[in-house]
């Protein structure tokens, strides 16, 4: 019988290396948007620089992780997994949404940079390029090595679980799904004979699909994970809804993390019977710099989450979270005073859950929480 050891997860939020972003690299696609105000995805560029200083250009594929890389590799996740928020294509089908994100085929060394085993694409922007867009995108992660959740040629490739294989005996298992209250429309939903997302309600029926989903794959060791994105992009509050449907994925569908995101800032955790969920995850990456309006939500400050899990048992065992701000389209390190807001801010809408926040060592936040919860 197999020994199955913990099992380290890097959970990340939203990855939106499009736009601005895909411009500071070696071989951006035209900057041209079809946005009402902005016209081109340069002007981002020139926002952010006049907000924090320069930004370099033709950077390498690291640079955007900036001080992220070290203090991952020196966490040592055996799995990495983000929301990207991105088409990967040089389709020029656009759709008329108002926001359309894409990045370079050729950058997709970006991800592969910092180790990215995982992305779920269930979310609003996958199917910015129209069909073309999303089959290019899946091909390029694919050819990468990069599995794949929550988005397909139909209805079953995106409700089917990626499936991470880990140093140990263990496999990781992540479905992705969205909902329409993300702003994922109808239209965008995989069907029989149509390609696109994994389009959700918070019903019943769907905690039915996804745990019949994870049982056909599922062998003894495996961890199961749910990637949502869900919700506005800013606010602390959580929709009941959203409460109650995570909490009938760990209890009904056998999952150890319910990985939410689309906030644009990092939202409240909970540990519902051993298991983890973030209700907003944040995001890690985009092109904000310099853009006003919501500035009392801190999106410059974000974090990556880390929970540790028993195969075993599929319980949790403790959740390491490294934050940071991002400065000139770069993950660093945040300073003292930004350090201790976003811990406070956040363990301000942690303790409504009965969770804690320390330090155990400078830069790192840790989890706790009564183990009877």
């Amino acid at each position: 019988m197999a020994s199955f050891g913990a099992v380290k997860l890097l959970l990340c939020g939203d990855v939106m290396t499009g736009r601005g972003v895909d411009q500071i690299m070696s071989h951006p696609l035209d900057p041209g948007l079809h946005e009402g105000f902005v016209a081109s995805a340069l002007d981002y560029v020139r926002l952010a620089e006049a907000a924090n200083g320069p930004i370099p250009r033709a950077v390498g594929f690291d640079y955007i992780w900036g001080d992220a890389l070290a203090a991952w590799d020196a966490l040592a996740p055996d799995v990495r997994i983000i929301n990207l928020e991105t088409a990967v294509t040089r389709s020029d089908a656009y759709m008329p949404k108002g926001i359309n994100y894409r990045m370079s085929p050729d950058h997709i060394a970006c991800l592969t940079a910092a180790g990215i085993d995982a992305c779920a694409l269930a979310n609003n922007h996958v199917l910015d390029w129209g069909e073309t867009g999303l089959t290019e995108t899946l091909a390029v992660l694919e050819r990468s090595g990069i599995r794949t959740a929550g988005a397909g040629a139909d209805l079953v490739a995106a409700e089917t679980p990626a499936v991470i294989e880990t140093r140990g005996a263990s496999r990781v298992l992540m479905i992705a799904c969205a909902t329409g209250d993300c702003g994922v429309p109808e239209s965008w939903a995989a069907a029989s004979e149509r390609a696109g997302v994994n389009r959700v309600d918070l019903s019943d029926a769907t905690v039915d699909r996804i745990a019949h989903a994870f049982a056909a794959t599922r062998r003894p060791g495996d961890i199961a994970i749910v990637s949502i994105h869900w919700g506005p992009n800013f606010g602390y509050a959580i929709p009941e809804a959203h409460r109650r449907f995570a909490r009938a994925l760990i209890d009904r569908a056998g999952v150890s993390v319910v990985h939410g995101h689309s906030s644009h800032h990092p939202m409240a955790a909970e540990v519902h019977h051993e298991r983890l969920i973030l209700y907003g995850s944040g995001d890690l990456l985009n092109d904000y710099e310099g853009i006003g309006g919501m500035e009392d939500y801190r999106g410059d400050l974000t974090a990556a989450y880390l929970p540790t899990i028993d195969p075993e048992s599929g319980a949790l065992v403790s959740v390491e979270i490294t934050p940071f701000r991002t400065f000139r389209f770069q993950l660093k390190t945040p300073g003292v005073e930004d350090f201790a807001w976003l811990r406070t801010r956040l363990g301000r809408e942690y303790e409504q859950f009965g969770l804690r926040l320390e330090e155990p060592s400078p830069g790192l936040l840790r989890l706790r929480w009564d183990k009877a919860a």
